[in-house]
């Protein structure tokens, strides 16, 4: 059996926008230095995202976590402040300009989530699958056993745990119904 050791990166900052922007390179070089390539854009949004919530809602500093991590087939972007006030996604306006953050993230990823870390504070994690399974059609032949559903919503997606490390908790979604 071939053990692949987990990569892992951390920068600390505080969430101001010259600063959100400096991190966004250093996850796009990170992911380029890891040959994960078709990720930066995703990851790169998803961080964006993140620490724009940091920069607009975390109280008492705007000081802040990033981390990236690979393990396996799935990469992970946490972002972890000292608020303790969990993010909640709300339908935005049409017109609004802001308040569509955590939708996208929700969208842009395999799943996501937010965790009590501490005494104080949280963590708001996404994840992304480093590999697209490889997809075959059918046999004309084949017939489906399997009953089709109808898209699932954000708060509805199905999470596996398998493969998480200790202190990642499945992806609890703030989107109401």
């Amino acid at each position: 059996m071939i053990s692949y050791p987990s990569r892992h990166c951390t920068v600390e900052l505080q969430a101001l926008p010259s600063r959100i922007g400096q991190v966004r390179r250093i996850v796009s070089a990170q992911l380029r230095y890891w040959h994960l390539d078709p990720l930066i854009d995703r990851a790169s949004l998803g961080v964006t995202e993140l620490l724009s919530n940091v920069h607009r809602h975390a109280q008492p500093d705007k000081t802040c976590t990033v981390e990236i991590e690979l393990l396996l087939d799935r990469l992970t972007v946490s972002v972890r402040d000292g608020d303790p006030r969990m993010p909640v996604v709300d339908d935005a306006e049409p017109l609004a300009t802001c308040g569509r953050g955590l939708a996208m993230v929700a969208a842009m990823s395999e799943s996501w989530g937010v965790r009590p870390d501490g005494e104080s504070g949280k963590v708001v994690w996404f994840t992304l699958p480093t590999s697209t399974p490889a997809v075959t059609a059918p046999s004309i032949h084949a017939r489906r056993t399997v009953l089709e559903k109808p898209a699932r919503r954000f708060a509805e997606v199905g999470v596996s745990t398998e493969g998480l490390r200790p202190g990642h908790a499945p992806a609890r979604s703030a989107v109401a119904g």
